[in-house]
């Protein structure tokens, strides 16, 4: 199984190529189309901000490609809100993949922005939260934030989280399924996850 982790200007993608080492997975970070193409499963992770981002992927005709894409594709934190149709952050207009909205966290008295930390997921839906014998449980699971801005729930989301208000931990549309949270720096949990992924 060849697994491609889109390489482009945003932070972290590294901690994925490791998390992928670390399952005895064989992965590559590219940029270049039709390795991506290729490729049996395609990782879209990322931290940075969203319009510089979308910038780049225009450049390199990344966008058009990433929403051409039919095998299955995972998007992580950036990944997941640029998967997305639109985001406050500088007002950018995203690929349009998952038509849902990007939001600013409003931080109130006792709480602040960025979400930042270890925070429970629930209600679970889909493949990627498949429960395995000998492995950690996910409903109810922690896992690791890092963001300011959020997914607001809808029809796509199967699987939530609590800061601030309810948002969407993670979403799904056809081949496309993305976490806000970072499996990669989740513990047990979020390497269940990214086992689910690869043997989806």
């Amino acid at each position: 199984m060849s697994i491609a982790i889109i390489n482009y200007n945003a932070g972290n993608v590294r901690s994925v190529l490791f998390a992928m080492q670390r399952l005895g997975v064989d992965a590559v970070l590219t940029d270049q189309h039709d390795v991506i193409r290729a490729a049996d499963k395609v990782i879209f992770p990322g931290v940075g901000e969203a319009s510089s981002t979308m910038g780049f992927l225009r450049d390199k005709g990344l966008d058009q490609l990433i929403a051409s894409l039919q095998q299955p594709v995972l998007g992580i934190c950036l990944g997941m809100q640029l998967l997305c149709a639109h985001s406050e952050e500088n007002n950018t207009p995203c690929l349009g993949i998952i038509p849902q909205q990007v939001k600013l966290f409003q931080p109130e008295q006792r709480t602040k922005v960025p979400h930042m930390g270890w925070n429970q997921i629930q209600q679970l839906s889909g493949t990627l939260f498949t429960e395995r014998p000998g492995h950690s449980t996910l409903e109810g699971g922690y896992v690791y934030f890092v963001h300011s801005y959020y997914v607001e729930q809808g029809p796509y989301t199967i699987a939530t989280c609590d800061y601030i208000q309810p948002f969407s931990a993670a979403v799904q549309k056809d081949n496309f399924v993305a976490t806000q949270f970072h499996p990669e720096k989740s513990g047990d949990v979020g390497e269940l996850v990214l086992h689910n992924f690869l043997k989806d």
